[in-house]
């Protein structure tokens, strides 16, 4: 059994991750965006959405730091277990109250308002299902273990374990003694990787990034009179008709 958790199941769904994506960018170009609602609703949106995706920001680089920088690159650099661990876990807390009070707006945006209701899809209410559950594991795993709890230093078996996996030789032996939160969590996260291309998150892989490098546009002020906008066709015709001479219609 351990062997299909911690080494099957992440390798079945990394490949549905990468086959899943190829598969939407062949069939469904059309659909990789973001749907957005903001047409239909804005004033909750402009608080959620900044506050989700900051907060996502900050989880995202956490948990990149925490799972592929191993602890012996941290130290060598000058910062000792006790600051790493501080920051940690205040950042993820901060972090992750951002990234919940965020989804709480943008979930209750969805049921709240009748026409964003109707335009929510079935993958969507997955989506947002999955990332509750994502949400709450990890939150438990921060805040209940690490920062009120007697802690946990997943750097020396989670973190190994996930690095091994990207090694082709994963060590499954080190996920058997982890706390239930975080054997969750990790499965969760590779869940969630597998649903991933099948929702609205193939967005982020179309962030425009060209911006940063593309040619400034240049704007000129118009020197000179204005030009008249042309005569409409019915004034046109209204003008002919007053001319003397003109043909009686």
């Amino acid at each position: 059994m351990n062997t299909v958790i911690w080494i099957v199941l992440p390798y079945l769904c990394l490949s549905v991750f990468v086959a899943g994506h190829v598969w939407r960018w062949r069939h469904d170009q059309f659909g990789w965006t973001t749907h957005t609602s903001q047409l239909l609703e804005n004033r909750i949106l402009r608080l959620g959405s900044p506050l989700f995706h900051l907060g996502a920001f900050g989880v995202i680089g956490g948990h990149a730091m925490g799972l592929l920088v191993p602890a012996s690159v941290t130290e060598a650099v000058g910062i000792s277990e006790h600051a790493y661990h501080l920051t940690a876990v205040w950042g993820g807390t901060i972090t992750g109250l951002m990234l919940v009070a965020g989804l709480a707006l943008l979930i209750a945006r969805r049921f709240v308002n009748g026409r964003i209701r109707r335009k929510t899809t079935l993958m969507d209410k997955v989506l947002y299902a999955a990332l509750a559950a994502m949400v709450t594991l990890g939150m438990t795993a921060t805040v209940a273990t690490n920062l009120l709890g007697s802690g946990y230093d997943y750097r020396e078996t989670i973190a190994v374990w996930f690095r091994s996996v990207f090694w082709f030789a994963p060590h499954s032996d080190l996920m058997v003694g982890a706390p239930l939160v975080y054997q969750l969590h990790a499965i969760g996260g590779f869940l969630f990787l597998a649903l991933w291309p099948f929702t609205r998150l193939v967005h982020v892989w179309s962030a425009p990034l060209a911006y940063l490098w593309r040619p400034y546009v240049v704007y000129r002020a118009r020197r000179g009179p204005v030009p008249a906008a042309p005569a409409s066709p019915a004034a046109v015709r209204e003008a002919t008709a007053r001319r003397p001479g003109s043909p009686v219609r």
